[in-house]
């Protein structure tokens, strides 16, 4: 039997739901895999997986596992670090996750939000600067109005159609 790499596509999605939930695997899916080897010896395979999963038990935790973690977390929290300058940084470190007072989280808050308002009055006044000044007044919308009745010659075109067929030319 010759198969093609295209037949297998998409059978992996198959394979598990074949494996998992029998009978709502599709009639595509079962058929192919009565018919492919590769697929057979895939579900098969996964098939042992399975049951060597089934059998494995996990073993029991020792009594005294969080006694010791606790004491080994501590023994490393205490620990100098080595040289001058991962002393300083394990210092900052710790000043500023443990520390009294003040802490970085509400200060950095705030910092960003003074940049977020800084930096869109700036942005707010650039994009304004860029703005051409309006005109005031009344003769401004006058003038805007025949600009544009000027720019659209097909629009007075059919005002004036408009205007000869109310007066019955």
């Amino acid at each position: 039997m010759k198969r093609t790499k295209t037949t297998c596509t998409g059978m992996d999605a198959g394979l598990t739901g074949l494996l998992l939930d029998p009978p709502p695997a599709s009639a595509k899916v079962q058929t192919h895999v009565a018919e492919c080897d590769r697929c057979q010896s895939e579900l098969e395979e996964l098939k042992a997986t399975m049951q060597l999963l089934d059998a494995w038990e996990a073993p029991e935790p020792s009594p005294y596992f969080l006694t010791r973690l606790g004491a080994r977390m501590r023994e490393e929290r205490e620990a100098a670090p080595a040289g001058w300058f991962a002393g300083a940084i394990a210092r900052l470190r710790a000043t500023v996750a443990y520390g009294p007072g003040l802490h970085a989280r509400p200060l950095a808050a705030i910092a960003l939000t003074v940049m977020l308002l800084v930096g869109g009055g700036a942005y707010l006044g650039i994009t304004d600067w860029m703005q051409p000044p309006q005109q005031s007044g009344r003769d401004a919308a006058v003038v805007h109005d025949l600009q544009t009745l000027d720019s659209n010659a097909q629009v007075l075109d059919q005002m004036e159609a408009l205007t000869s067929n109310q007066n019955g030319d």
